[in-house]
């Protein structure tokens, strides 16, 4: 009886990638509010304007990140429009908020909607350097802003806790050296907690998490200093350890990263030079743990899932990846010339090339949606100490796994865990 249910929970996890339902932000291009917004479902791209198509009206300009908050509601950060809009799973508009200016990106715990933002003032409280900022969806109001680094980034919440790369992007033009740190923020009371010193520049651009891992980019100065990818542990700089036994560094870039669903980092690295005028891409696949405790001498992949790899260097100009968390399937944008249509690409788990299809300008930011509906994603499953039983255990794709890498997610007696 138990191994019929635990072959029943398999062939979901498989039959779930028949029921792909990916929402994909185009950012369009700065400063011309031509920001769409794409539906995919079942193999086909539904519309590039569903926002339109839904609710009559533009989505703004320069869509950068977009969340799922709960089960009737998703928050996207429309940074250049200065407002974060928050849609039903349906594409509906149901409201926004305007008191955070230059919003960057977004993370919730299901009651509140944390923003970066690069700008000084927020509502009536300024600020010197950049902030984040505290939404409660009862209302869509800000509740709380609280002051970080210059132009902070990306933010990942874990364990009541919020963390926040701090860039100093603006550094080039501004009165201020980069940054080089995460803000750690107690998400209650929207109060600084610690401050961790990476020792690398300027951590822009995408960050993922896994776990009590985070993945974060560093491109550098794109003269002399070099792209670089810092994988953090959460857990060690809440227990108060040193900075330097919180991260190790990585001698790649992480310029697009997500989480797979076996808790591993898939990333898609760019090094840009000013000097020569080129791009220098490295594609990688980082177990996080591994990279900890190897202190980043192990870890680090090239080994993609099939045609993966070779599809994304036969790109233009690779913008994103993204990994479904509920089916496994693989997905990448093609940005083109950032200036036309761009192009989304589908794989199966195994990276088997499934379609390429059409988008708007400048596609990225994805999002899956729940096949039936309930969001449970990768981040919200938690350990579950008693779900020991002598079942089989399997991976999100079905597949019997015989060692188990802690860390991980798995299926084991019809019930997802994480060892």
């Amino acid at each position: 009886m138990k191994l019929t249910a635990l072959l029943c929970c398999a062939t979901l996890a498989l039959s779930a990638a028949a029921q792909e339902k990916i929402i994909f932000l185009n950012e369009g291009n700065w400063q011309s509010d031509n920001g769409k917004l794409s539906y995919f479902e079942n193999g086909r791209i539904v519309s590039n304007q569903w926002f339109r198509d839904v609710n009559g009206s533009k989505l703004g300009d320069t869509p950068n990140d977009i969340i799922q908050v709960n089960d009737n509601l998703i928050a996207i950060a429309v940074n250049w429009s200065n407002i974060v809009q928050f849609i039903t799973p349906q594409g509906k508009a149901v409201a926004a908020t305007e008191d955070i200016p230059n919003n960057r990106r977004l993370a919730s715990d299901g009651r509140y909607v944390y923003v970066t933002s690069y700008g000084h003032e927020c509502g009536n409280e300024l600020f010197d350097k950049g902030f984040v900022a505290k939404i409660d969806i009862n209302g869509f109001k800000v509740a709380k802003a609280v002051e970080v680094g210059y132009e902070p980034e990306g933010i990942a919440i874990y364990n009541g806790h919020l963390f926040v790369a701090n860039t100093g992007g603006y550094a080039f033009q501004e009165d201020h050296e980069y940054e080089t740190t995460v803000s750690v923020i107690d998400a209650a009371t929207m109060t600084v907690v610690r401050t961790v010193d990476t020792g690398v520049i300027n951590l822009y651009g995408s960050m993922s998490r896994s776990g009590k891992y985070l993945c974060i980019n560093s491109p550098g100065d794109n003269y002399d200093v070099s792209a670089s990818t810092i994988i953090m542990d959460c857990q060690a700089v809440l227990d108060g350890k040193p900075d330097t036994e919180c991260f190790v560094t990585l001698d790649y870039a992480a310029t697009n990263n997500c989480t797979a669903t076996d808790g591993r980092f898939y990333a898609i690295g760019s090094r840009y030079s000013y000097y020569s005028g080129e791009y220098e891409f490295n594609y990688i696949i980082i177990d996080p743990a591994e990279a900890m405790a190897s202190r980043g001498h192990n870890g680090v992949s090239t080994q993609w899932p099939g045609t993966v790899v070779s599809d994304i260097k036969a790109m233009e100009m690779p913008y994103s990846i993204y990994v479904n968390p509920y089916t496994g399937y693989i997905y990448a944008t093609d940005a083109g010339s950032f200036a036309d249509s761009g192009t989304l690409l589908q794989w199966s788990p195994q990276g088997k090339l499934i379609g390429k299809h059409k988008t708007y300008i400048n596609p990225g930011h994805l999002l899956a949606l729940p096949p039936d509906g309930h969001f449970d994603g990768i981040d919200d499953v938690i350990a579950d100490e008693n779900n020991t039983g002598d079942g089989i255990t399997y991976n999100l794709q079905g597949i019997p796994v015989s060692n188990p890498v802690p860390g991980h997610i798995y299926i084991r007696n019809g019930k997802k865990f994480r060892l």
